[in-house]
């Protein structure tokens, strides 16, 4: 019944156990944002480092990312309003005419530990779809996954669709996923490229301003 309790139990991936504790640690008067920020967030900052040091693998990203999830799901509807602050607003999906989630999942769930909102569009999202998100959500971060290189392309007609929109300026655009080059990124004016999930969650962050 501790932070701490909460951190190992997100590092180990015991998703059971990060929901008690998260449970626990609220019924014993710890704040909503101690818990998030020093458990939650801080077990996953910790994750993406000893992926990068090589020390951890996807699969026990995953599984601790799912742990810290599980927690997150309890620990919600006890976070007040301007009690934390969001790292940035971000819409992410898998592009047009690819079904592929478990890299952008992965992200997905890896950003939220860092403090941004996410948006899931899921797989197989049109330009104009990620279009209608940026009007209906005004993120500050789109992130788009190809894990096909025939579907390279959507990414590039999604740019071209928010820059005919007039949408362009107001939001960053994120590319990744295994055929996806940093210069590949830089030929469609997109803002940012990430090879795995822990760094798409740094470069998010100094994308937005926050890291």
């Amino acid at each position: 019944m501790s932070i701490e309790a909460i951190y190992e139990a997100v590092m180990e991936g015991d998703a059971g156990g990060a929901a008690a504790q998260v449970q626990a640690a609220l019924d014993a008067g710890i704040p909503a944002s101690d818990i998030l920020n020093k458990g939650c967030i801080a077990a996953m900052g910790e994750v993406g480092r000893l992926f990068e040091e090589g020390e951890m693998f996807v699969p026990e990203m995953l599984i601790a990312a799912r742990a810290m999830q599980a927690g997150m799901n309890i620990l919600k509807p006890h976070l007040a309003e301007g009690e934390i602050t969001s790292a940035g607003k971000v819409v992410i999906g898998t592009v047009a005419g690819d079904l592929h989630d478990i890299g952008k999942n992965l992200v997905g769930m890896m950003m939220e530990g860092a403090g941004f909102e996410i948006v899931d569009l899921g797989t197989d999202v049109t330009a104009d779809k990620f279009v209608a998100a940026v009007k209906e959500h005004g993120p500050d971060l789109i992130g788009m996954s190809a894990l096909l290189t025939t579907t390279m392309p959507s990414m590039t007609a999604t740019i071209e669709a928010l820059t005919e929109a007039g949408l362009r300026d107001q939001v960053k655009v994120m590319v990744g996923g295994a055929p996806v080059t940093a210069a590949f990124a830089d030929k469609i004016g997109a803002d940012g490229f990430a090879p795995d999930a822990s760094s798409a969650t740094r470069k998010a962050k100094e994308l937005v301003g926050t890291a």
